[in-house]
């Protein structure tokens, strides 16, 4: 197998789905757990021999570096590039052409959490020799993408072709880029990179695809998906992620203060420094670092972000 060893991953979304959460927090570094919701794909990437991290932020800019210190992770240089003006993920690809240089890459989104393997993917792209090949799943979430496996080839994206031909397949986010596609986006122009797959197909180039519903795959695109993964998590095992920091599925962190009596029940989750008071009560809520509950509370199914304070009987809110 070709090893591909640089990978540009999606930082800068704006996380809309996810607000309030996401208003003073990009969306890639929500905490699961004890960990960045962006660290696991670069754990992903790390461990299939990625040695270059290329990362393009918008929003809160500034969290990126509070998070990675030095633009580290596990001794992995990061590159990050930020977009004043957010340029969608064609776009964001046509900024760091120069950081790619004339090498093979992945695009990885940062809002999902997966481990399927991208050996299968990889193979795929260059035995076809494919412009883009993508990663695709036959469920798991929504069904845009029509594919023809016998050519491996992808026929259609929503209907937006207007091929009449079924979409049965989830588009995953993760995807192999041959660098001569980096001559059909333009530099500094806001564009999603759909369109510019539809363009690839109208012109009979070889995008590609291959289907891969071996491991898990997490799009953490919602709060209720956001909730459940933490319950998802609770009874999986994923060695690859367990490499930085066996601990980081712990429900209570180190440095989380439990007064007396306080109580965590259900899948709830205390983040770093947080503090709960004495004889309060969490079912299912999840505590971002800095999180503060006040003695005596009660609350069910809630989020509560970072140095946010919350009292009394709260149920179903993001406070």
């Amino acid at each position: 197998m070709v090893l591909i060893k640089q990978a540009f991953v999606l930082g800068a979304g704006l996380g809309t789905r996810l607000r309030p959460l996401t208003d003073e927090l990009p969306k890639p570094l929500v905490p699961i757990f004890q960990k960045p919701l962006i660290s696991f794909a670069f754990d992903h990437l790390i461990e299939f021999g990625c040695e270059k991290l290329i990362v393009n932020t918008h929003h809160q800019p500034e969290k990126f570096g509070q998070a990675f210190p030095d633009c580290l992770y596990r001794d992995q240089p990061i590159e990050f590039h930020h977009e004043a003006v957010l340029l969608e993920t064609a776009g964001g690809i046509a900024n760091v052409t120069n950081s790619l240089g004339k090498e093979w890459f992945l695009v990885y989104n940062g809002d999902i959490l997966t481990d399927l393997p991208l050996a299968p993917l990889i193979d795929e792209h260059f035995r076809a020799g494919n412009l883009v090949t993508l990663a695709l799943r036959s469920g798991g979430g929504p069904l845009h993408v029509a594919f023809d496996a016998a050519s491996g080839r992808i026929v259609d994206i929503r209907n937006l072709l207007g091929s009449g031909q079924p979409d049965e397949f989830v588009f995953t986010g993760i995807y192999a880029v041959s660098p001569a596609f980096l001559s059909w986006l333009q530099a500094g122009v806001k564009q999603s990179v759909i369109p510019v797959f539809l363009e690839l197909l109208r012109r009979g180039e070889k995008l590609g695809g291959v289907v891969i519903d071996k491991g898990r795959w997490w799009d953490v695109g919602t709060r209720a998906a956001y909730l459940q993964l933490h319950r998802d998590l609770l009874q999986l095992r994923f060695p690859c992620y367990d490499v930085d920091d066996p601990n980081w599925r712990a429900p209570i962190h180190k440095t989380a203060v439990m007064e007396a009596a306080a109580q965590l029940r259900g899948c709830s989750v205390a983040g770093a420094e947080s503090r709960v008071g004495a004889e309060a009560v969490l079912e299912d809520t999840i505590l971002w670092p800095g999180a503060q509950i006040a003695s005596r509370s009660h609350l069910q199914n809630c989020i509560v972000r970072s140095h946010r304070t919350a009292r009394g009987t709260i149920a179903n809110k993001d406070i």
